[in-house]
This record gives structure tokens, sequence and C-alpha cells, in this order.
């Protein structure tokens, strides 16, 4: 049985995500941050040596990390109906965006935020950060989305720094009306709006 284990306010809602948009059958676990630190709980972080979100379990297997999580089910349960194929046109676009998402995007947006924490972002990591959203708002001014013509891994990979990761800090949309036209869509998509009340009941989507 496949099980995804939800950490409240993490990206393991794309998981979440993911696997309402494959239409899969899945047991969902949410596990509430704690009190004290807002990290956590010592139950999520007993599932996995990182003990960090997201993690699933799929019979005997235990496996963490966003990517990994997005091509193994979409490759063994989706039919990699998410996922591009070398011969598709939106091949290169599908994998640049897939892993931009948490090697440059979401990255750099953990840096601006502990540095801004410790007194200060370094000019580096605000120019990095800036270029990186740019990037984004030109992308959603040629492609409906980051994965191209349709949705794809991409998508749900970059979603939670767009969306939910916000709370934490970052840029208004006013700036980037392609991201926030994006936003629109991707809030309307059925499969999304389910997954967010599951993982997140009663917290509105950050798509504005």
């Amino acid at each position: 049985m496949l099980t995804v284990h939800h950490l409240r306010i993490s990206q393991s809602e794309r998981i979440v995500w993911l696997c309402e948009e494959l239409g899969l059958d899945y047991t969902l676990r949410l596990y509430s941050r704690r009190e004290d630190n807002n990290l956590a709980p010592d139950e999520y972080k007993a599932l996995h040596p990182m003990g960090i979100a997201p993690v699933i379990t799929d019979g005997d297997l235990t496996l963490g990390e966003s990517g990994a999580i997005c091509e193994y089910l979409d490759r063994k349960y989706g039919g990699a109906k998410l996922s591009p194929g070398p011969d598709h046109p939106d091949f290169a676009g599908h994998l640049f965006w897939f892993h931009f998402a948490n090697a440059t995007f979401m990255t750099n947006g953990l840096m601006a935020l502990v540095t801004a924490r410790m007194g200060e972002v370094p000019e580096f990591v605000t120019g990095r950060t800036q270029k990186a959203w740019a990037l984004a708002e030109a992308r959603l001014g040629e492609a409906e989305f980051f994965g191209g013509a349709q949705l794809t891994t991409a998508d749900i990979m970059m979603g939670f720094s767009l969306t939910t990761a916000r709370s934490f800090g970052g840029p208004s949309l006013d700036a980037f009306p392609n991201i926030a036209a994006y936003l629109q869509r991707i809030g309307r998509r059925e499969a999304y709006r389910r997954a967010m009340e599951k993982c997140e009941p009663g917290m509105a989507p950050r798509i504005d």
C-alpha cells in the first residue's frame, strides 16, 4: 500500500498533488509541526534517515526526496504521463524546470530566508533570487506550464515554492503577472484543489 507522509506546511504537499493528478490509490498520513520550534515531530523524523519531508512508503520501500518520489510514482504507477519522453518537443524544457525547482529556485529562497533572519541578505543571494523569479516569469510568458504545453512533474516541483512556501516570505506577485496567471490556472485544477483540501484542511491555497 502506498502511503504519503505529509508534514503540514511543507514541500510534501507536492506528492499529494501528484497522486491526485495521477489518480492513484494511496493513504495519506498528516503530521503537525511541533509547537515549540515549528519543526517536524519525532515520529516524522523517524521515517527516514534525513528526517525531512517528503517521505513515502510503498510496501517495504521508504523513499525520500521530492524529485525521486515524483519520478518513482509517475514511472511506476502513472505510465510516465507527466514526464515527456526524449522525442517530445517539451522534453528538455521539462527536465530543466524539474531540476531547477529544488536545485536553484528553492535553494535561493531558503538562502534568502536564512540570511535575512541572521540580519542581512548577501548581494549574491539577492541577485540569484531575482534572476530565478525573472526566469520563471519569462517561462510562463512563453508556455502555459513549466513543463511546456501540458502539466508535468516540473509543475509539481515548482508549485510549492510559488504557493505555500511564500507563507515563509518572498516577493509579491504584483511584479509577476505571468506567474500570477499561472497560479490561477493551477488553482482551478480539480486535482490541486483536492490535494490541498486533504493535506492542508482549513487553509486556503496560497495562489495569489
